[in-house]
């Protein structure tokens, strides 16, 4: 092979793969969550495999997935962060907060967590600046957005005095996560009604409470437990024609009302290019939690006409994406 060809062949691989010798080199990444597994084409799967392919990763070529989900019984999860040590994968993806306290418990191998809610305030990390120990991440910012779900849900109904928000008041991340929205609506002047889960049977308890006291509106953090039972807060919403608003687009897509929260295709991406460092050999606690800085509003026609609401121009011309 001549000198020219051979220079030329090089620089297309620098082109095809993140680093030299990558050709050679399949990485494992671990993708632990607290529902079923991470799927291709779930909305966080298909944000990460985009984020990857952008930084030259592709599965069968140099990346393999393994994946563990603990189908929403918490207790597996230290089971399942101990397959994938035995897996020997080179990172893992903790996708909520069980999963990354988990992880950090049972493991030394760098771990990247997003939707753990606020890394320090649970104790996760020590600093967002400087981690230390094995993880990084993506940090939560509900502080920041809930001012603006508060604004979106006056918008939506302009006489909204009391809004119910609903958590998984067993998950530490989600209950700081409540509690920021929780603040941020009284600054507002919009009173709360705290409605608090721990498991399936709790939801109808608290459509009981809300029942019995309605709220104006609904606001649903969201966590593993409250999604896997989402169907049921978007019919009692339905039932008496209650605005609500959630924290990702995928519910909004899914009936929900509306949605304002991270664009995930943003967050995932800045997940795999945290992905990337370790395996570049960075180390995980110098690696500063990166906070969202693009976020959607979607918004559903379809459910608002089932809730016999028009959804205002003014409110019509914020949205990011409109669901007909």
């Amino acid at each position: 092979m001549r000198r020219r060809e051979f220079i030329t062949l090089l620089g297309g691989a620098a082109v095809a793969w993140p680093s030299a010798g990558f050709a050679q080199t399949s990485f494992r990444v671990g993708l632990l969550s607290a529902p079923a597994p991470m799927t291709d084409n779930s909305p966080p799967g298909a944000a990460l495999i985009r984020g990857l392919a952008q930084l030259g990763y592709a599965q069968g070529r140099n990346i393999v997935f393994e994946r563990r989900g603990a189908e929403g019984h918490l207790d597996r999860l230290p089971r399942l962060v101990e397959e994938l040590v035995a897996s020997k994968v080179d990172v893992i993806v903790a996708n909520g907060y069980p999963p990354a306290l988990a992880a950090k418990r049972g493991t030394t191998i760098p771990i990247v967590a997003i939707n753990a809610g606020d890394p320090v305030g649970t104790g996760l990390v020590d600093s967002l600046v400087r981690p230390g120990g094995n993880m990084t991440g993506i940090s939560d910012v509900s502080a920041e957005l809930t001012p603006k779900r508060m604004e979106l849900l006056k918008l939506m109904s302009p006489g909204l005095r009391r809004v119910a928000i609903l958590w998984n008041t067993d998950d530490l991340g989600m209950t700081l996560r409540y509690r920021a929205s929780e603040a941020g609506a009284k600054l507002m002047g919009i009173s709360v009604q705290t409605v608090g889960v721990r498991e399936p049977d709790d939801f109808e308890t608290a459509f009981k409470a809300m029942n019995d006291d309605m709220p104006d509106a609904i606001l649903m953090v969201t966590d593993s437990l409250t999604n896997l039972n989402r169907k049921r807060v978007f019919d009692f919403a339905a039932a008496h024609r209650l605005p609500a608003i959630y924290e990702f687009d995928s519910l909004a897509r899914d009936g929900g009302l509306m949605s304002y929260g991270p664009d995930f295709d943003e967050s995932f991406g800045r997940v795999a290019a945290l992905i990337d460092r370790v395996l570049k050999g960075a180390k995980p606690g110098d690696l500063p939690f990166e906070q969202p800085t693009h976020f959607k509003l979607v918004i559903n026609l379809k459910t608002a006409r089932a809730l016999g609401r028009d959804i205002p121009p003014t409110l019509l011309a914020l949205a990011d994406e409109v669901i007909e």
